[in-house]
C-alpha cells in the first residue's frame, strides 16, 4: 500500500456488489481495498486484524447487519469513519445508521465520483450524505414532533439553516442564502 492511500474495507452480502465497488474504487487514485466481508462479524474480524482508514458497509447482511457492525466498530475504533452504502432509503434505517455512528449514507445508485468524494470527506472528519438522503433528513427534521412540541420551537430561519446544513451547504453559502453574516 502506498503511504498516502486510503485503505478501505467493503462489507456487503452480495459478492457482485463488493467486486463491482472494489473495481470502481481501485480505479480511483489514492484508494486501496484492504479487504471485503460478507457480513458484519467478518468485517469486525478484519478490522481487529488490520484496521482500515474507512469502512463501507451495507445495512442488511446475515450474522451481523451493518447497523450492529457500525455500533461495534465505533466502540472499538471510534476514529474510523463508516459509510452506509445500501439500497435502503427508509427514514428509520437512515436514522439508525447515523445513531450507530455512521459518517455517511449513500444509496447504491451513487456515482463512482460521489463515492470517492464521500470517502475523502469522511476520512477528513466530515459527513457525506447522497442528495436523496439529505432531502429525507431535512424532511425528518422539519417534521419532527420534537420541534412541534418544544416549549421554544425553532424559528423559520433556524429551520431553514438546519435544512441547508442537511443539504451540505457550506457555512458561507448558508450565510449568503439566509442573508446572515458568516459568523452568525
Amino acid at each position: 500500500m502506498k503511504e498516502n492511500e486510503i485503505s478501505i474495507y467493503l462489507a456487503d452480502d452480495y459478492p457482485l456488489f463488493r467486486e463491482g465497488f472494489s473495481l470502481l474504487l481501485q480505479q480511483e487514485s489514492g484508494f486501496k481495498i484492504a479487504g471485503e466481508a460478507s457480513n458484519g462479524k467478518t468485517l469486525l474480524e478484519l478490522m481487529r486484524q488490520s484496521p482500515a482508514d474507512v469502512v463501507i458497509t451495507d445495512i442488511e447482511m446475515p450474522e451481523m447487519n451493518g447497523i450492529e457492525a457500525t455500533i461495534a466498530l465505533k466502540a472499538e475504533f471510534p476514529k474510523v469513519p463508516v459509510i452506509a452504502l445500501t439500497i435502503f432509503k427508509e427514514d428509520h434505517l437512515i436514522v439508525d445508521m447515523l445513531e450507530a455512528g455512521a459518517s455517511g449514507y449513500l444509496l447504491k445508485n451513487v456515482s463512482s465520483t460521489e463515492l470517492a468524494e464521500a470517502i475523502r470527506t469522511v476520512v477528513r472528519g466530515g459527513n457525506h450524505y447522497c442528495s436523496q438522503t439529505s432531502v429525507r433528513l431535512s424532511k425528518l427534521i422539519a417534521n419532527s414532533s420534537f420541534y412541534k412540541k418544544s416549549a421554544n420551537p425553532l424559528s423559520d430561519k433556524e429551520l431553514e439553516i438546519i435544512r441547508l446544513i442537511c443539504q451540505q451547504y457550506a457555512s458561507k453559502q448558508i450565510a449568503d442564502k439566509t442573508q446572515l453574516s458568516h459568523r452568525t
